[in-house]
């Protein structure tokens, strides 16, 4: 019989096909708390990888954000091989781990004087760097937008086809948008629709990512439940996100956020990597998966020995 996802260790995950890991997460009834870090910025513990602080504190998988699979870094992770630096993680932390890309729009300029945001080859949402991605051990790939980036929706669904026809067997793929990424005209609201959502299933999306209620402004509960419910008609899972670095407010407000997004009817929770920057507040990643599955299971995560 197939385990929940929230009951399995990495080696249960790793024994699954891609549409079994996929049931796997529907079948823990929105109980699955995904964790965004980034690895080429100091980690919040010295020497310890955020994405290892992550998963102590109580997060079921990983997401690696600004990773550029020409240059993979991850700061506080031991000297490995650039092709096995994913492996070594999934290894440390007993995680299945996703990593962005960014469907970049050619003809968009971010206003901004800090080159470490700004989007590398690396990072960009080609069939390449997906290639690259899958041969590295990643379990996902997600396709979204920084800050900035100016990523539209109709970049997501072309960049969802090409990745598709070729490792859509293989990979788990989620596409969505956390909030505007420097685009008005694709804020609130129109961050996604129900023709979005369409398109995006239609060009090989297995999980629609979406904002959380409450952290972008129209955007609420009554919304995503709608398209939550529209998603799951279609035969995708959903993700909502706190990408608004809303995973650095007080444990109040992360609380209500993740029943509303119970109360939506998401299969994964997502929290973002800017508490300081980094990740999520330590607290945070806790305090959401105790409201969203309890102490019993937040603690059965963070204890669960990596070697089983």
């Amino acid at each position: 019989m197939l385990k929940r996802f929230i009951d399995c260790s990495l080696h249960d995950c790793e024994a699954m096909s891609k549409a079994e890991l996929l049931t796997s997460i529907a079948l823990s009834e929105g109980r699955v708390l995904a964790c965004e870090t980034i690895g080429a910025v100091q980690p919040m513990l010295g020497n310890i990888t955020n994405a290892e602080f992550a998963a102590g504190m109580g997060a079921d998988l990983l997401i690696l954000n600004m990773f550029d699979v020409n240059e993979p870094q991850v700061i506080g992770l031991p000297k490995v091989a650039k092709s096995e630096t994913i492996r070594e993680l999934k290894r440390l932390t007993g995680r299945v781990i996703g990593v962005n890309l960014e469907p970049a729009d050619p003809g968009f300029s971010a206003d901004s004087d800090d080159e470490t945001w700004s989007l590398t080859n690396g990072r960009q949402a080609t069939l390449q760097n997906a290639k690259a991605v899958y041969a590295m051990g990643a379990d996902m790939i997600v396709l979204t937008g920084n800050p900035g980036i100016g990523v539209q929706n109709r970049a997501i669904i072309e960049s969802l086809k090409a990745i598709s026809a070729e490792l859509g067997d293989k990979m788990i793929l989620t596409a969505g948008k956390m909030h505007a990424s420097g685009l008005l005209k694709e804020a609130g609201q129109n961050l996604i629709t129900r023709e979005d959502i369409k398109a995006f299933v239609d060009a090989g999306a297995d999980i629609i990512l979406m904002p959380a209620p409450g952290t972008v402004p129209g955007i609420t509960m009554e919304y995503i439940r709608e398209l939550v419910a529209y998603a799951h008609s279609l035969g995708a899972l959903t993700l909502t996100t706190i990408g608004t670095s809303q995973e650095g407010a007080d444990r109040e407000t992360i609380r209500q956020i993740a029943l509303m997004c119970k109360m939506a009817g998401t299969d994964m929770h997502h929290l973002g990597d800017a508490g300081y920057i980094g990740m999520a507040l330590p607290e945070n990643i806790t305090a959401y998966s105790v409201a969203i599955k309890g102490v019993r299971h937040t603690y059965r995560r963070m204890v669960r020995s990596i070697n089983r």
